[in-house]
């Protein structure tokens, strides 16, 4: 298979009609992005457990790596809430070099998802197990914002949820009032922001307006206490940090492949999400394969720079397209803005209060958690609330990988649960109505001879439904001369179900019983030849129609029968 077919960046097409006045209107969309992300940047960054440079380092690298080589025209990359609670966790366990290795092996991951074209499948991962995820994600990061909220005075912030509010709680006598002034007026601002002008992002009103306001009170009023970036974090630098090598071995791989695969699927989910979000309002259409591998080469690259991993970003995608937004040049544009403002405006960064970024978080969080969604799911089946609250739980309580994996797991069970309840077996003797199960309306009746027995699958013949087929040929008490298994309606036979078949015919023959294959497809076909089943069936009892395969068993039954009274 040639690269191009599953390799095609939207940039690169779209070029080709690209015109002055989409010019324009991915110019002004990629300034208006670029405002918007700077504040979610650096927040995500700091809140993520690197310093706040970091988080834009990601937004720009990661940002123009995704709009020139994904699969998407409007796409926006770049740190997200989502990573937060891998990011943090895989800092406090391996260290910064340890996250950046996780994060290049998550997108070698991801390069070959799109590489195998697992891009299709992803999306089809149980809504209650992404909203679980999404829901879980958006109460701890509400959680770890508690602290700046609040600006409490503590040692250590423990990792675990339950841990984090019984510490918190111990440490309530040492709440900043002022800090927590700060907090609540800037979810205030950005909550009616919108009300005022919706060009206008909330969280950057909120910025400035705090930053301003604690930077007055200090140095006019002489007003301190309240925790700025700065006072976090001390050495903070403007200038493209050089690529730094890492050192990578097998046993940092074996460590880190687990946190490495929470980060790929999380980052696929979150991506072909946010795409099949924006096509449904541009009416475009994404190559989830292309947008997974461009995905995949910004989380090999942002790493080398000190970055943290990258993904979509529904808001700001959303944000792009409601700008004008239509093709992957806004974000680029989006990028060198956020470029800009790293070069020449990092100092005024320093200046911004902690707790104003955990009330920019909280409000992330609160968009995150979709509880309307979440109520709304409460009202269907209980096995899909069953797996909503055990992924939620998973999330909450223990940690993103195991609700990964564990959901994922989940989400293969039901598939197969589904399926093998809406695959059936069933026997005919006697007459055979052709048109039965189609929608024909000439209806042509074959008469079975005694002695034949028709078994129709309906539904693919995979390990759930093989099991199921071979209890009920046990089930049946007479045992006849002639099995017909009828495989009009199967599309796929995996492993197990030929090697079911494979010990069906071999029992059979064993028994002075013929097997006989009606309906099968080209592909099935091909298949059961791969595999040499057709040698011990018998090429000539393999047909592609019913009426050939039942004429061919009336004719052996009569034969067998004479046979037997001949003995007799």
């Amino acid at each position: 298979m040639k690269s191009h077919e599953y390799f095609r960046p939207k940039l690169f097409s779209l070029l080709k009609t690209y015109t002055k006045e989409k010019f324009v209107a991915d110019l002004m969309a990629g300034i208006i992005v670029g405002i918007v992300a700077l504040p979610l940047a650096i927040a995500f960054g700091i809140a993520s457990g690197v310093s706040p440079e970091k988080g834009l380092i990601t937004a720009i690298i990661g940002g123009f790596l995704v709009s020139f080589l994904g699969g998407s025209n409007v796409q926006i990359g770049g740190p997200t809430g989502a990573f937060i609670v891998i990011v943090y966790s895989i800092i406090q366990n391996y260290g910064l070099e340890g996250l950046a290795i996780a994060t290049v092996i998550a997108g070698l991951i991801l390069v070959l998802m799109g590489c195998f074209r697992l891009g299709t499948i992803i999306k089809y991962i149980p809504y209650p197990i992404v909203i679980g995820f999404t829901s879980g994600i958006a109460l701890t990061i509400f959680t770890t914002q508690i602290k700046d909220l609040f600006g409490l005075t503590m040692t250590e912030v423990p990792a675990d949820f339950i841990p984090k509010w019984i510490a918190y709680v111990r440490a309530f006598d040492t709440v900043n009032w002022l800090s927590l002034a700060v907090g609540v007026i800037s979810i205030l601002l950005i909550v009616f922001t919108p009300r005022i002008s919706k060009k206008i992002p909330g969280s950057l009103v909120a910025i400035i307006v705090m930053t301003v306001a604690v930077y007055i009170l200090k140095e006019i009023f002489g007003i301190s206490g309240i925790e700025t970036i700065g006072d976090r974090f001390s050495n903070i630098s403007s200038e493209v940090p050089e690529p730094q090598p890492l050192h990578i071995d097998m046993n940092t791989i074996n460590q880190l492949l687990s946190p490495a695969f929470t980060i790929a699927v999380l980052g696929a989910i979150e991506s072909l999400l946010s795409a099949t979000v924006a096509d449904g309002v541009t009416g475009d259409q994404h190559d989830s394969n292309t947008e997974l591998i461009g995905q995949g080469i910004a989380n090999i690259v942002v790493p080398f720079f000190g970055g943290i991993p990258v993904t979509g970003a529904i808001a700001r995608t959303m944000t792009n397209i409601n700008n004008g937004g239509r093709t992957p040049v806004a974000g680029i544009i989006h990028a060198v803005v956020l470029l800009l403002i790293f070069l020449f405006l990092m100092p005024l960064i320093k200046l911004v209060p902690m707790s104003c970024l955990a009330g920019v978080l909280i409000i992330v969080s609160y968009n995150m958690s979709g509880w309307r969604t979440v109520r709304s799911l409460l009202k269907t089946p209980k096995s899909d609330i069953a797996v909503l609250l055990i992924t939620f739980t998973l999330t909450v309580i223990f940690n993103l990988t195991i609700a990964i994996e564990i959901g994922l797991l989940l989400a293969v069970l039901l598939f197969l649960r589904r399926v093998s309840e809406n695959v059936h077996v069933s026997v005919l003797k006697d007459q055979l109505d052709i048109a039965q199960g189609t929608e024909s309306t000439q209806h042509e009746t074959l008469n079975i001879a005694k002695g034949v027995e028709v078994y129709e699958i309906d539904g693919p013949f995979f390990f759930g439904v093989a099991t199921k087929f071979d209890e009920l040929m046990h089930t049946m008490r007479e045992k006849p001369l002639v099995r017909i298994i009828r495989m009009r309606k199967v599309p796929f036979i995996d492993s197990t179900g030929l090697h079911n078949l494979q010990i069906l015919v071999e029992a059979s023959h064993r028994e002075k019983i013929h097997v006989i294959l009606s309906g099968v497809n080209p592909g099935v076909h091909e298949t059961i030849k791969r595999a040499q089943v057709n040698t011990i069936i018998g090429d000539e009892y393999i047909f592609d129609h019913i009426t050939k395969a039942v004429a061919a068993a009336n004719r052996l039954a009569e034969e067998l029968s004479a046979e037997r009274k001949t003995r007799r």
